[in-house]
């Protein structure tokens, strides 16, 4: 019987779920690995799991996951078709009374947990991966880069592929004024499309 890559991403996941490489795994409540298809096209990559996705055990279920939801829409993009994950996969955060606070993971834990996203790249194959904030595009590109100098253009991938940049959905949600999140919001949707219409086809 012959393994398939299903198969072969099921065991991948089946071992994250024990990951120690960093010390990020011992207050999470889970590791959150990525899903959809392992034959999508497109890879979406943020930052990492936040409150609700930690206790829920799947990537952008939260705030930040419902402001993707209606871009990916927005763009023309059907969120079962592709495949969702994090750069890394425990939640780190900082307690704060009975409330669990984001706090942004650190190069060491970003680099500890590459592994896994590695292991998810060589899988699914992507020909595209949207790397939403700057965690994830330090992830994907291998080097610490900032949105605005690495925004609206390919960067070429050691296997063939081609990342795009853009911001973290979550960044909408911290923006007060109206007018200027629907700008973002807009232009993010546009950062999406954009990356749709490089997909081969």
């Amino acid at each position: 019987m012959s393994v398939t890559r299903q198969d072969q991403w099921d065991e991948v996941r089946a071992e994250a779920a024990h990951c120690r490489r960093c010390p990020l795994w011992k207050p999470a409540t889970q590791t959150v690995f990525g899903e959809g298809p392992v034959t999508a096209a497109m890879m979406l990559v943020g930052e990492q799991p936040g409150d609700q996705e930690d206790e829920a055990g799947h990537p952008f279920v939260g705030p930040a996951g419902q402001v993707l939801d209606r871009a990916l829409a927005a763009a023309g993009i059907a969120r079962d078709a592709v495949y969702v994950t994090n750069a890394v996969k425990h939640f780190k955060f900082e307690p704060r009374g009975r409330r669990r606070i984001h706090a942004k993971p650190n190069a060491g834990e970003i680099q500890a947990c590459r592994w896994w996203l590695d292991q998810e790249r060589a899988l699914i194959r992507p020909p595209l991966i949207v790397a939403m904030g700057a965690t994830a595009a330090r992830s994907v590109l291998g080097r610490a880069v900032t949105i605005a100098g690495t925004r609206g253009h390919a960067h070429p991938l050691d296997d063939g592929g081609e990342c795009w940049v853009t911001i973290h959905p979550s960044y909408l949600l911290r923006i007060r004024d109206k007018a200027d999140a629907q700008a973002e919001h807009d232009r993010f949707v546009a950062d999406l499309a954009q990356a749709r219409e490089r997909l081969p086809r």
